[in-house]
């Protein structure tokens, strides 16, 4: 269907905005680009983008930085997996690939955090090879212009839309194509009352002739929000306080944290003081004050709901448990990866 790359492309190049990552072949700013866009919305992820590719301009930067540097760049991104990949494949790229990126498709594939869309992604416009995308914003335009009502998030799905984007796909112009349908799902295909008026495909949108905009794209999996607890310490030891790195696979693994008693509900002070968990992590040690008790706290995840308090508290002494956590000078706690929550905590203390 030339005639639909070619009215896609007309609208792209008359309504496409001015981004540092399009009209370009390098393949290294691309990826970076692609992978913070991932769940992240491009105002949001714009700056992220510039200052990343400041502190990192190379792949062997990148490659050379630690884990905790990279992680503290991401900072307030969330899905930090996304940036201990990037990390991996960095590695991979200076070691397997002697600091080239890749130009097959299939050794794009095989770099750390790189699946399907971000190899299309990266192979089409860094070398204007002929893999269709398949995101969010492309998944709502094919679903409403062929009134598609099988679920996106289905494995049937899955495989419909991206056999059906690849035959849409111009092969002449692929980069440009990708570029133009994701682009008009961003723009013009919204999810919620698109502007159908203006539309350049409204002629041949099936779903409009059918009334279903607003009911496309289906999706099968609702997804189920859990409600987590967390009571945490900011302990003052004189100029020092305590972190604790997440090391478990759960969320924000390898970002820092004050130490904390996970529980089923979010205790008070008087109340956090009687349950074991409490007493056992501040066994032998003498609590000077108790100088504060934070409002409740809420973030929403993906999957979680994680709703948390903050209790400063001043120590003169330290047990076993506070020897096994990392003690930084107050005034540094800014060098260190945390949370976007606990980010907040520190921004309002």
């Amino acid at each position: 269907m030339k005639s639909f790359s070619n009215s896609l492309v007309d609208w792209y190049l008359q309504n496409k905005r001015e981004l540092p990552w399009r009209d370009i072949s390098d393949p290294y700013s691309i990826w970076i680009s692609e992978i913070i866009l991932q769940q992240t919305r491009v105002n949001q992820g714009l700056n992220y983008y510039i200052r990343f590719i400041e502190k990192f301009p190379t792949v062997e930067i990148l490659a050379k930085a630690t884990e905790d540097e990279v992680l503290k760049y991401w900072q307030g991104l969330g899905y930090y997996s996304r940036a201990r990949n990037i990390h991996k494949a960095a590695n991979q790229i200076v070691n397997d690939f002697n600091g080239v990126f890749p130009t097959k498709h299939a050794d794009v594939l095989k770099l750390a955090g790189i699946g399907v869309y971000t190899s299309a992604a990266i192979c089409s416009f860094a070398y204007n090879q002929p893999y269709a995308v398949v995101d969010g914003n492309v998944y709502r335009v094919l679903s409403r212009l062929f009134a598609l009502e099988t679920p996106i998030d289905s494995n049937d799905g899955v495989k419909m839309y991206s056999k059906l984007a690849q035959e849409l796909l111009n092969t002449s112009l692929p980069a440009i194509h990708n570029q133009a349908i994701m682009e008009f799902g961003a723009l013009q295909c919204v999810p919620a009352s698109p502007n159908c008026s203006i539309c350049p495909l409204v002629g041949v949108c099936k779903a409009y002739q059918l009334n279903m905009i607003s009911q496309l794209p289906v999706k099968s999996q609702k997804v189920k929000v859990k409600d987590r607890f967390f009571n945490y310490f900011y302990v003052e030891f004189g100029e020092n306080t305590f972190l604790k790195k997440r090391d478990a696979n759960d969320i924000w693994r390898k970002l820092y944290e004050f130490p904390l008693i996970e529980s089923d509900k979010l205790f008070n002070m008087s109340e956090l003081v009687e349950i074991d968990a409490f007493k056992n992590l501040f066994k032998g040690i003498d609590i000077v004050k108790i100088k504060s008790e934070s409002i409740a706290f809420k973030h929403i995840l993906t999957h979680r709901r994680v709703n948390a308090k903050f209790f400063n508290i001043e120590i003169s002494n330290k047990n076993e448990n506070f020897d096994k956590l990392t003690q930084v000078a107050k005034n540094e706690l800014d060098k260190y990866a945390v949370s976007r929550l606990i980010e907040m905590y520190l921004e309002k203390a």
